[in-house]
């Protein structure tokens, strides 16, 4: 597998068109910040990281629904950046996910942040995904 964070994505979204409860995908640092961002902005209802000795574990994702209309939280997640053409743009030209409604996470060298975030403390970075 050479794009992990696909993977992770993927697994989500495959895991909301089946309407499971729970997701679990192999951890690693990327993919515990990108869940924690999740879980911040309200997209999932929590996670659990689960270390194992020489690995890096699992992550145990409960996916949030609306009750009365069984909607996931998550319309879309959608990759922006991938292995094969990178996405780098500054503070000035972040983007904006449904005029500030979605979510775009960027990995800056401040660490993992929403695009509002990155356009406060003027970083930009990688866009590693759009969330709506």
């Amino acid at each position: 597998m050479t794009d992990s964070i696909a993977d992770y994505l993927t697994r989500v979204r495959n895991a909301i068109k089946a309407r499971h409860r729970l997701v679990e995908i192999p951890a690693s640092n990327l993919k515990k910040e990108i869940t924690r961002i999740l879980h911040e902005k309200g997209y999932i209802l929590n996670y659990k990281v689960e270390e194992k000795t020489g690995h890096q574990g699992v992550i145990k994702i409960a996916l949030k629904y609306n009750s009365p209309s069984r909607l996931s939280a998550i319309k879309k997640i959608e990759r922006i950046s991938r292995p094969g053409l990178r996405k780098y743009t500054g503070a000035d030209g972040l983007p904006r996910v449904l005029n500030g409604l979605g979510v775009a996470i960027v990995s800056t060298s401040q660490g993992v942040m929403t695009d509002k975030e990155a356009r406060t403390k003027n970083v930009g970075g990688e866009v590693i995904c759009y969330v709506y």
